[in-house]
């Protein structure tokens, strides 16, 4: 079954991990939350996935800054400030030994209701705050040989129907889009904005490599992304010439390369959309020069940011 950037190899070690519920530390199979809460009633929280790579968190100041930015957009009080969460953070890591190959899902929902309805005036709890460690590490055979991409007919929406910037609970819209990639064969979905260009994956960005040019969506219709500001940054740090446009599937089917982006994988190329071959089909040298300059910087970071 096709996995994409996410594909991994099972740890046994996570079957005796302690999750953090709430500030408590419980086993994993005891990490339960209320079935009133919001998050399960309605998809309303916002969430973050981060890396431990080295005994350190790299970008967290820019991940806390997604995250907070999105409460301060849904009204949600996640009533710890940013100290305190990243004490809980280093507090989670350190009961449970984990320095290295790492990967967590912070998450923060309204809270528990009253009754099941979507008016937040019926929380009577604090926000639920959950911090899942897990080691997870993706495959060497997906950094060198990529992914397969499928066009779906899901668009990412403009912001006044449900804004893609916020990286909330709901993301329905991206799961139907993994879906129907899935159903077609491919690992990920490419999806396209409002008015067909190309915008985004759905749980990747997406970027092409056109005559030594990188081009990759405006980034209207997509989430902030961190590894791909990251990216863009690298390119021009390093002399590759790199836009934010609109362009559409013609200039992808033409591109030379084509690759994707995301906390959990960093940069990995994508060799095959919609049954065309990109480029040669391998790896191309764009992809892995910035698949090189990144590793150093998450290096760099690791070394400079908040230590476990």
């Amino acid at each position: 079954m096709a996995k994409g950037t996410h594909d991994y190899r099972p740890d046994p070690r996570n079957e005796a991990i302690l999750v953090n519920v709430n500030g408590e530390l419980v086993p994993r199979a005891r990490a339960v939350v209320s079935v009133f809460d919001s998050g399960f009633v309605l998809g309303d929280g916002v969430w973050e996935g981060l890396r431990v790579h080295d005994g350190g968190i790299p970008f967290l100041d820019l991940h806390l800054d997604r995250l907070y930015e999105g409460a301060r957009a849904l009204d949600l009080d996640i009533g710890l400030d940013r100290e305190a969460l990243v004490r809980r953070i280093v507090d989670t890591l350190r009961a449970n030994r984990m320095r290295d190959h790492v990967h967590i899902r912070l998450m923060v929902t309204r809270g528990v209701k009253a009754t099941p309805h979507q008016d937040p005036r019926f929380v009577v709890s604090d926000a639920t705050i959950v911090i899942v460690p897990e080691y997870k590490q993706p495959l060497p055979q997906t950094l060198e040989h990529g992914i397969r991409l499928f066009t779906v007919h899901v668009r990412r929406g403009a912001p006044d129907v449900q804004d893609p910037k916020l990286n909330s609970h709901s993301k329905i819209n991206c799961i139907l889009a993994c879906i129907q990639a899935q159903k077609a064969g491919y690992d990920e979905a490419l999806m396209l904005d409002p008015h067909g260009f190309v915008a985004t994956c759905n749980s990747t960005h997406f970027f092409i490599v056109r005559k030594g040019e990188v081009w990759t969506s405006t980034g209207k219709y997509c989430l902030g992304g961190i590894t791909r500001s990251n990216v863009i940054r690298l390119c021009r740090e390093h002399g590759i010439p790199a836009y934010e446009k609109d362009f559409s599937l013609t200039d992808v089917y033409g591109a030379e390369e084509a690759f994707v982006t995301g906390t959990f994988a960093g940069v990995v190329p994508v060799h095959e959309i919609d049954g065309r071959r990109v480029g040669g089909g391998t790896r191309g040298p764009t992809v892995e020069r910035l698949q090189r300059e990144y590793v150093a910087l998450v290096q760099a970071e690791t070394r400079s940011g908040t230590r476990v």
